[in-house]
């Protein structure tokens, strides 16, 4: 049984897949608008790494919303890169 086994592993090792899901994280906060205006580029991924890039992602929006020192610098531990905090 895999009770509290949330993660999933991708068929990557752990620093790869950490590392894939910061870069997938950081580029979808640093989307600029599409040319036309009415909506923002889009990430191309699979259903499964995007389920687990939300994970990453929500956790940065929350720290996002306390907006105190320390949760930036959790946040750029979270997304690896300061222009995306």
């Amino acid at each position: 049984m895999r009770h509290k086994n949330g993660l999933r592993k991708l068929g990557r090792t752990t620093s790869h897949r950490a590392a894939m899901l910061k870069n997938m994280v950081s580029s979808l906060f640093l989307t600029t608008p599409a040319e036309d205006g009415t909506a923002y580029e889009r990430i191309i991924t699979t259903p499964e790494k995007a389920k687990e890039a939300r994970r990453l992602a929500e956790k940065a929006i929350t720290l996002g919303k306390k907006g105190t020192l320390a949760a930036r610098r959790r946040a750029v531990q979270i997304l690896g890169d300061r222009a995306a905090v």
